[in-house]
């Protein structure tokens, strides 16, 4: 008798109050079961995402994603390489690159311009590893670019191939 009067009780608030709480269980359960099978197989790794929003010059928010966690069709892909906060700005004749690469020295600072307007990035060391590749703004001259590493920021000058004409005026 019992087993009928279960099967025809209508479903209460309470049930499904408490049935909520039971999936938030039973999810915490696989991702300590996920999280256990991670440490099996490689160990703690650092995790680094984050964004940086600013304004272009057309007046529009441009978002920039750093850090070692990228997207994938197959889920989040984690990289051994962490991305760097990186700002570019163009100032006139030259373009200035700031990245943020803390717990580096400058002699284990890599960088690499082209004259296909790319300036790469890297570091590796034992502890830890960077790495950006961006394209600038403008085309550069490579064997003109100065590079300053302090408190953690690198800053790249590079001075553009194209330089803008200064106007003259006439008396």
């Amino acid at each position: 008798m019992e087993d009928w009067f279960r099967r025809r009780r209508r479903r209460s608030v309470w049930d499904e109050f408490f049935s909520a709480f039971e999936e938030i269980d039973a999810m915490f359960e696989d991702m300590m079961r996920d999280f256990e099978r991670f440490m099996r197989e490689g160990g703690p790794r650092s995790y680094v995402y984050g964004f940086s929003v600013t304004m272009g010059p057309d007046g529009k928010p441009v978002i920039r994603e750093f850090g070692n966690i990228k997207p994938s069709p197959r889920g989040p892909i984690v990289r051994e390489e962490v991305e760097p906060l990186v700002d570019v700005f163009d100032e006139g004749d030259v373009v200035k690159v700031c990245a943020e690469l803390p717990g580096v020295s400058k002699e284990d600072i890599k960088v690499r311009a082209t004259d296909d307007n790319k300036l790469i990035i890297s570091v590796e060391t034992p502890q830890r590893k960077y790495y950006k590749e961006l394209e600038l703004p403008a085309r550069v001259n490579p064997e003109r670019a100065k590079a300053t590493y302090k408190n953690g920021v690198l800053e790249v000058v590079l001075e553009k191939v194209e330089k803008k004409g200064k106007s003259i005026t006439v008396e």
